[in-house]
């Protein structure tokens, strides 16, 4: 981890802290559990600090219009979870594998409604490319949203979802609206890394009409 740099070093050394194996409330059962991996990739932009995430398009038949990190299932073929997470960081955006350096593996977190096991894989995108939705029937948009921008109180907020589920949520500068499983995972990867900055749970927005991001329906409009 020499290249890491230091705004980069709490999260890198976090891995194995216990609070890592809270992020999900929900135990990875002992099987029956779909493995899947998504990647965490930091990197140093002009403005600061920022982590790539995605918008699942508004045609797919689950998560539709969703914020996501990239990645997908572990297929036969993927030797490890984190060859399965730049796999689908490769065919999702374009993201080079050789422009990132894989820092760690946080614990498998699970997701009861789709039976996903996730493991986070994440990394420091050491040298940066443009990267765009690889298929468009799959990817919408993707983004490099700044760390500042996330820990900021003014864009945190609670979700409240018609099932009576609530959750953290986040709105980007450029209009995305993240809740659920990554959303989730943005919380407590502030917290992890020292970022977090105090703010009110209690301030609480309704998820938009599609579930999905708010950037996605007015880009169409």
């Amino acid at each position: 981890m020499d290249e890491v740099p230091d705004w980069l070093r709490q999260l890198a050394g976090s891995t194995d802290d216990p609070r890592a194996h809270r992020l999900s409330r929900f135990l990875v059962p002992e099987d029956d559990a779909r493995q899947s991996a998504v990647l965490m990739a930091f990197a140093e932009v002009p403005s600061g600090p920022a982590v790539l995430v995605i918008q699942r398009a508004a045609t797919m038949r689950s998560h539709a219009g969703q914020v996501a990190f990239p990645g997908g299932s572990v297929d036969d073929t993927d030797p490890t979870t984190v060859a399965a997470a730049l796999r689908e960081a490769e065919e999702e955006v374009g993201l080079d594998p050789s422009s990132v350096e894989i820092i760690g593996e946080f614990p498998p977190l699970y997701i009861p409604i789709s039976g996903f096991a996730v493991t986070p894989v994440l990394a420091w995108w050491r040298d940066p490319h443009p990267v765009a939705p690889g298929d468009p029937a799959e990817v919408a948009r993707v983004d490099l949203v700044p760390i500042a921008e996330l820990a900021d109180p003014a864009n945190r907020f609670s979700v409240a979802h018609p099932s009576g589920y609530v959750g953290p949520g986040f709105e980007t500068s450029g209009g995305l609206f993240i809740w659920g499983f990554t959303a989730i995972l943005l919380a407590g990867l502030l917290e992890l890394g020292g970022w977090a900055q105090p703010w009110d749970p209690a301030v609480t927005r309704p998820l938009p009409d599609d579930f999905g991001g708010r950037a996605l329906r007015s880009a169409s409009s």
